[in-house]
């Protein structure tokens, strides 16, 4: 990978930025027209993800209105050593795709997992996000397990 641009400012949130982290949530879903609870309950979400040990939030962009952001979290598994991380979330906003901050945001969360000796990290991608797709599989994620020629599905059940 890439060593990233110093001037996407990349930093992890603090339990104060939760209701900046809510804001992006919010937006990313208004612009994919995608159900999202709203800022008042994200924010206390937010503040609870990242105060725990076993998550993580970037922000790309200078304080005090970062205009990209990661969300990984973390938790044990038999199939590696370590964490499996998955990266919840990845959002950067509409005019400043394509200048490195979703590749920055992306090397930064990596570099955490591994060094909090994480040894696999998963992405859940829309079908039809084409975009989101060529991202990540440029980046080397695959959505078909080595050794196989099947894609991978998740099922989600809400609770």
């Amino acid at each position: 990978m890439t060593a990233s641009n110093p001037a996407h400012g990349i930093r992890f949130a603090v339990p104060d930025d939760a209701p900046t982290a809510a804001r992006l949530q919010v937006e990313f879903a208004v612009e994919f027209d995608s159900p999202t609870p709203s800022r008042e309950v994200l924010t206390p979400r937010y503040r609870e993800l990242i105060a725990d040990e076993s998550a993580f939030v970037l922000f790309a962009g200078a304080p005090p209105e970062p205009q990209g952001y990661a969300v990984v979290t973390l938790r044990p598994t038999v199939y590696c050593d370590g964490p499996l991380a998955v990266l919840d979330e990845l959002y950067v906003a509409p005019g400043l795709r394509g200048g490195g901050i979703g590749t920055a945001l992306l090397q930064h969360a990596i570099t955490e997992v591994l060094r909090r000796g994480g040894g696999e990290m998963h992405i859940n991608v829309d079908e039809d996000d084409v975009d989101a797709r060529r991202f990540y599989e440029g980046h080397g994620f695959v959505n078909v397990e080595p050794g196989t020629d099947y894609r991978m599905l998740c099922y989600i059940q809400e609770l």
